[in-house]
């Protein structure tokens, strides 16, 4: 499959989860929309794209019609899903559009995406909030233990919490929809950060039971970069505000969403021909294959190198993370100095860092990728720091 993408055939790419990487077939379509976009531009970005203007715009619009295909992907409707450049940009319009008081308090947790982090400390620096990190037991001993720390972790002020499907940092799938039904239990709004959860798992959005949930496609849903989406719930999308407001301030989520003002729309309008190839692929024999080289990458690296699993395999998806020897240092100095000797010496471009007082490889399997890669790494780990 190496040949349906444009990566460089003398790097061994095992880093997929980070900014993702687009089929030909996928940039073709977007470059064919662009094409299109500039033979009137002003009919398809003010007429076609949201219905800026005219009195008559066409129905759906183009946003529309890509929504609703991403919508059917995650199991959603179209209605209730919005676009947006990123994951966190999704949360961001979610935090900062939440009415927050004083004393109120945004549960975070010790694996959640730095950035999102970032956006809940902003916010609550703006409303007088604070920011409760909770650190998840880690190794993970079973789904059960992340739900007890975060249900530890609630407290009276709790108004919201912000939880990843997948983590970004040690790549583990979180119970979700069991934090879910804890977080309503206790009358505490949930945000889910799903940055590595489309393509990468079969999703079925409303039934995990969250008010919010924001996503990349650009990742393992093989769209062009940047391309997220926004999921929020019927009850949540009153006073849900893209962080740009511009011409559809209060005429609705999607409208709010779908105009935020001169912008190249491409990469949302070739997420259904992502989608599309996925599913000519066949999107679970993807992920079937995915998950089976990050499982193998773990035990690989667990008998070789002596790495620990910090996650059963049920808990790990297209993606794993695991522990190096403490003969490869500790610090974010050391992890650097490993990726970048991996990449210039051996040509593997994979995911390092350093977390814990401890380095941390995370591999990100995709159909590109094949046991030989696995098999590079390994041997260019042993040859790093021999034991």
């Amino acid at each position: 499959m190496l040949e349906q993408w444009c990566l460089d055939p003398r790097v061994t790419y095992l880093n997929h989860g980070t900014v993702g990487a687009t089929p030909r077939r996928v940039l073709g379509a977007q470059q064919a929309l662009r094409e299109e976009m500039e033979r009137q531009p002003s009919q398809f970005m003010l007429r076609e794209l949201a219905g800026h203007v005219g009195l008559t715009p066409p129905a759906p619009t183009r946003m529309r019609a890509a929504a609703t295909v991403v919508a059917g992907f995650v199991g959603s409707r179209g209605e209730d899903i919005a676009f947006v450049d990123n994951a966190t940009t999704g949360a961001n319009a979610v935090l900062r559009s939440f009415e927050f008081q004083a004393g109120d308090e945004i549960l975070v947790t010790d694996h959640g995406y730095g950035a999102v982090t970032c956006a809940a400390q902003y916010v609550a620096r703006q409303r007088g909030c604070t920011v409760r990190v909770v650190e998840l037991p880690y190794p993970v001993p079973a789904p059960g233990a992340i739900v007890a720390a975060i249900e530890a972790a609630i407290g009276p002020r709790t108004r919201m919490a912000i939880v990843d499907h997948v983590s970004s940092g040690s790549a583990v799938v979180l119970p979700i929809a069991e934090v879910a039904a804890l977080c309503r239990s206790r009358g505490v709004a949930l945000l889910v950060d799903g940055a590595h959860a489309p393509g990468a798992l079969g999703l079925d959005i409303p039934s995990i039971g969250a008010d919010w949930y924001t996503g990349n496609l650009h990742k393992w849903a093989w769209a062009p970069r940047s391309c997220g989406l926004l999921w929020a719930a019927p009850g949540r999308q009153a006073g849900l505000h893209p962080t740009v407001i511009s011409w559809g301030l209060d005429q609705g989520f999607t409208t709010e969403f779908d105009w935020v003002g001169t912008r190249d729309p491409s990469s949302w309008l070739a997420a259904p021909e992502a989608i599309a190839m996925l599913g000519d692929l066949g999107a679970l024999a993807v992920r079937d294959y995915d998950h089976s080289l990050a499982i193998e990458a773990v035990h690989r690296l667990r008998d070789s190198i002596g790495a620990e699993v910090m996650a059963p395999d049920a808990m790990i998806g297209t993606m794993a993370t695991v522990v190096l020897p403490a003969r490869f240092g500790a610090t974010t100095e050391d992890a650097s100095r490993l990726r970048d000797l991996l990449l210039m010496r051996d040509g593997i471009e994979v995911e390092i860092h350093a977390w814990k007082e401890r380095v941390r490889v995370r591999v990100s399997a995709q159909v590109y990728n094949e046991t030989a890669d696995i098999d590079r790494l390994v041997l260019a780990l042993e040859s790093s720091c021999p034991a």
